[in-house]
């Protein structure tokens, strides 16, 4: 089996070549560098402080590029190995552009016994894509998620900031409906 494509990527990104990460390589990404810079130049050199440069990051600008990870591991002189772990080990860091409408599918124990295989079939059916993906309208991306630690409310889904429990079908495409006529959220 060979790795994803984000990881071959990130291989021929991260390694010795990413010294010379510059502004031009964000070109056709639409990253303007400058917006994160008074965050680097606040946290560059403050020991512990990569996860909120990578907060801070991805809140400008939706997501982490490979070529800003390099680029952020060269501004605070840290290994770019290490800097891709930490993005890809929490999943609230997203390495591809997402939709305006981030879902989180809950598939944990409790959630798959009480039916989030139907609520992910629910959700793909209605904004017609598969995980990962951006919906048509730009709306929605749906990742499936391990736990939301809300079991008690299983199945279960997180959209933006807001938890959605007690989920079946109908009421799953009811959430989405509000949504994408701007009635929700």
């Amino acid at each position: 089996m060979s790795p994803p494509t984000i990881f071959l990527k990130a291989s021929v990104l991260m390694g010795c070549n990413c010294i010379n990460v510059r502004e031009s390589d964000f070109a056709g990404l639409d990253i303007d560098i400058n917006l994160l810079e008074p965050c680097l130049h606040e946290y560059a050199y403050k020991k512990g402080s990569l996860i909120t440069v990578l907060q801070t990051a991805q809140d400008i600008y939706g997501y982490l590029p490979i070529q800003l990870l390099a680029y952020i591991a060269r501004r605070m002189d840290i290994k770019p190995a290490k800097v891709l772990g930490v993005a890809t080990f929490y999943n609230r860091f997203r390495l591809k552009p997402v939709g305006k409408h981030l879902i989180l599918l809950c598939q944990g124990t409790a959630c798959h016994v009480n039916g989030s295989p139907a609520i992910e079939t629910a959700i793909r059916d209605f904004i017609g894509v598969q995980e990962g993906e951006i919906s048509q309208d730009g709306l929605f991306t749906y990742n499936n998620v391990a736990c939301l630690g809300c079991c008690s409310l299983a199945p279960a889904m997180m959209i933006g900031e807001k938890t959605y429990g007690m989920l079946n079908r109908d009421k799953t495409i009811k959430i989405l409906e509000d949504i994408k006529k701007g009635e929700a959220i």
